[in-house]
């Protein structure tokens, strides 16, 4: 498990940076895959994958051997490790010259498709039982979306027949022969061809199988298998309308297959789509189906290599028996989300990540999830090590998650298996649980689906929780990268208790802690005094203004813990959870005002020579009234300031804030005053208030200045000013008249 150093030339070699990576991490994980004996044709093979992956990404025939002779340099260390491979590591290391990919000796190719059928006696017509042209016309013609899959679903059939067979010997205590599935395309005649050394067909099993459509001999083998997890697992067909798929393309199609029971007749069985099959004997036949699909001349596409090529990496790449393609292996890769997370070492899970994220990086964190209950999941996800970019953070990023089915892909990107808010993680869901239309393309939404949605967000939540509590300063900047994805989480969701489940990964800091040092949700409530009921928290830019915010100062009477939220969808997120763990969300903007509904008092503690009295009071607000006019709804004394000459209070500030942001008014001030119905509490033991209460007799036009910057001060500190440019010519008017006497 040891890493294996970088080769330091493949940058330059490829000419590019970020393809160029992504290049390399392909290629990586095909050798490591092919040397930890993935395929049985691990050196040759492993290096002509690699030179074709490249090539068919970009780079160049040069480029692609290059990028494999660095790789082998870097590798041999890796491959001494593993003497008990079937090449040795003196011919490992011989293979890993300083030779050009290119120049290898190619290994033989390995193909069982002959052309030794033959019919035998007499043809028989039959048409297909109990159903009509129309309905193979439906299926054939207008049940899947891409022509591609049909390739997907008669592989799909090839590794049921070999499971099939698999289940058989071993049952009668035999040993298992060579299990493979062949793929062979001719360009010149147009046809494709694939062949399996699976189970094979009767006569009966023919006519009942293929001349009946949806009916699966898969379903049918299950409902026998119903105790016998392990095989019925591994059976992909349920619905019996795949094979079908093949008249999509085909003007013909014509199956050979011979059963495995003993002294069992060959068969051949052909159509054309008509709704008619003929049946024949056939001679030269070996154990297995063998399809051979007469392409239509617009579908001639499927004749040739590359293009059946790029279909089997895409949707077939982890079958579990080898499938060759013109007699080169296909499928090298192996599904680790259905091996045991201890058998998967982390470079594996490197280069997994690499490999279906198309990425360069690591992954930050690996979540290997597997259950059989509530529902059959099998899945891995990762976080990426690079932060999100705008575009990742954008709502029209689709997910990045591959659904599959018993190892058969299904939708490259699974938009409904997680929700939108958990977009930023890449991997992979397989589960047999999961309900899907005839053409197994689409998902049937359906109780199934959440109930899915649901345990896959609950348990990466809990891992998430689970990693915070282990390495805090990882999580710390893991939320620090990715923490708006949860923010949107608690805005976006509908039920309370998953907002709350959502809201455990918050983080933020406290008044009760150092700067710096981040808390949950969790925490502040385990830190509560009995009997308190609230959280509160204060939204500002940064620590210092929070600190000398005059909400702030005004909560120090009541001696509470306040979470500071420095982001800017901090407050939107908090107004939407409204509540976590029992316990209310209060902005301590909001608090200030609840307190004086409830009519708490609070007494100044500053002597009464230290403020204003009463009557000097009531006469200075019924003076600054009528100076701000509609600007305000009320003006009143608080006893809870010391440093601040007033502040602005709002029935629910943050709602108040994010209603002014969102609809963008360009209201002037009196009108978004009579929106917001703003109060003016107001310092009487602050310099500036009384000063103001001696200007307003002796110097009018000083005074007006003065209360037109007071109110603009605490529209600021409320947060309630979008633009205080204004304000810039009345404060250079109030500096000029300062400096008068000077």
């Amino acid at each position: 498990d040891r890493p294996v150093q970088e080769a330091p030339s493949l940058a330059s070699c490829l000419n590019v940076n970020v393809r160029g990576l992504r290049l390399l991490s392909m290629a990586r994980y095909l050798l490591r895959s092919a040397l930890l004996g993935l395929s049985n044709h691990v050196s040759s093979l492993a290096q002509r994958r690699i030179i074709s992956v490249c090539r068919v990404r970009g780079a160049c025939q040069g480029c692609a051997g290059h990028i494999f002779r660095s790789l082998s340099a870097a590798e041999i260390p890796f491959v001494r490790q593993h003497q008990n491979h079937t090449t040795s590591c003196s011919s490992l290391k011989q293979l890993y010259s300083t030779q050009t990919a290119e120049s290898k000796e190619e290994e033989p190719l390995h193909s069982i498709i002959e052309e030794t059928e033959n019919v035998q006696g007499s043809v028989s017509k039959h048409e297909f039982q109990a159903e009509t042209k129309k309905l193979l016309d439906i299926v054939a013609r207008s049940l899947y979306s891409e022509k591609e899959v049909f390739i997907r679903e008669l592989i799909s059939n090839g590794s049921d027949a070999l499971e099939k067979l698999r289940h058989k010997l071993v049952s009668e205590g035999k040993s298992v022969c060579d299990m493979e599935i062949h793929l062979q395309t001719d360009t010149a005649k147009g046809t494709f061809t694939i062949q399996d050394t699976g189970i094979g067909m009767t006569k009966n099993e023919l006519i009942a199988n293929l001349g009946t459509i949806a009916r699966s001999g898969s379903k049918a083998f299950l409902d026998a298998l119903q105790n016998q997890a392990e095989t019925s697992s591994k059976i992909i067909g349920q619905f019996g309308v795949g094979f079908y798929s093949a008249f999509m393309v085909a003007d013909k199609v014509e199956v050979f297959s011979k059963s495995a029971e003993e002294d069992c007749q060959a068969f051949r069985w052909t159509s054309d789509g008509s709704g008619t099959y003929e049946l024949a004997e056939a001679g030269g036949v070996k154990t297995g189906t063998k399809i051979i699909i007469h392409l239509k001349p617009e579908c001639r596409e499927f004749a040739t290599e590359d293009r059946v090529k790029d279909v089997v990496t895409k949707y077939s790449n982890f079958v579990s028996f080898p499938i060759f393609l013109n007699g080169r292996r296909l499928n090298t890769l192996q599904a680790l989300w259905m091996m045991e997370p201890k058998d998967i070492s982390e470079w594996q899970h490197e280069e997994f990540y690499r490999y279906i994220a198309q990425a360069y990086d690591k992954p930050r964190y690996i979540l290997h999830y597997k259950t059989d209950a509530p529902l059959n999941i099998r899945s891995i996800f990762y976080v990426p090590e690079t932060k999100p970019s705008m575009f990742d953070v954008s709502r029209e990023m689709g997910s990045s998650v591959a659904l599959y089915s018993r190892k058969v892909l299904i939708q490259t990107k699974a938009t409904d298996i997680l929700p939108k808010w958990l977009r930023f993680l890449r991997g992979v869901v397989d589960s047999e649980d999961i309900p899907l239309n005839l053409s197994r393309e689409l998902l049937q939404e359906s109780t199934l689906i959440r109930k899915l949605r649901d345990v896959l967000q609950q348990r990466i939540i809990k891992f998430f929780v689970d990693q915070s509590r282990r390495e805090p300063e990882k999580y710390a900047k893991f939320f620090e990268d990715y923490g708006l994805f949860m923010r949107e989480g608690i805005v976006t969701s509908v039920e309370q208790d998953v907002k709350e489940d959502i809201a455990k990964l918050l983080r933020f800091e406290s008044s009760a802690l150092p700067e710096g040092q981040l808390t949950s949700l969790t925490e502040y409530g385990n830190r509560m005094k009995p009997g308190t009921r609230s959280i509160y928290y204060l939204c500002s830019p940064n620590r210092h203004l929070a600190e000398h915010s005059p909400y702030f100062e005004a909560m120090r009477q009541k001696n509470m813990e306040v979470l500071f939220c420095y982001e800017q969808f901090d407050e939107l997120t908090l107004l939407h959870l409204r509540e976590f763990d029992k316990k209310k969300l209060i902005s301590v903007e909001t608090d200030i005002v609840v307190d004086q509904y409830k009519e708490e008092k609070y007494e100044d503690p500053r002597p009464v020579s230290e403020r204003l009295t009463s009557e000097e009071a009531e006469n200075l607000m019924a003076w600054m009234r009528n100076a701000l006019g509609t600007r305000v709804v009320n003006i009143k004394v608080t006893p809870r300031l010391d440093t601040h000459p007033a502040m602005i209070t709002v029935l629910e500030m943050g709602a108040a804030r994010h209603f002014l942001r969102t609809q963008q008014l360009t209201k002037d001030t009196a009108e978004r005053a009579q929106i917001l119905q703003p109060t003016l509490e107001i310092n009487t033991g602050h310099a500036l208030i009384k000063k103001l209460n001696e200007l307003k007799d002796s110097d009018p036009e000083l005074a007006q200045l003065l209360i037109d910057q007071i109110y603009d001060n605490a529209m600021i500190a409320a947060g309630l000013s979008e633009d205080p440019r204004p304000m810039v010519s009345r404060l250079n008017e109030l500096l000029t008249k300062a400096l008068e006497k000077h």
